[in-house]
């Protein structure tokens, strides 16, 4: 299991709807591996390996790219 991030009082509840499209993204294996980085760092290094990986992917990361919930994976953090 990984472990939670303490959330920052600053970052509201990110969208369920938004959790899940990102689990998806780390569940789908055509994209390479996700340990060890970050999912942008994943969707850039699918991007640049000509792999298509969802746009609306890099807006969500870079549209929340200072709240760890969204940042980093949770796959099994209880969604």
């Amino acid at each position: 299991k990984v472990r939670d991030c303490p959330r920052s009082p600053s970052h509201p509840p990110v969208d369920p709807a938004l959790l899940e499209m990102l689990r998806r993204f780390d569940l789908s294996w055509e994209y390479g591996p996700c340990t060890g980085i970050t999912r942008l760092q994943r969707w850039e290094r699918a991007q640049e390996l000509g792999l298509s990986p969802p746009g609306r992917i890099r807006d969500a990361l870079l549209e929340h790219r200072d709240n760890p919930d969204v940042t980093y994976r949770w796959v099994w953090g209880g969604m």
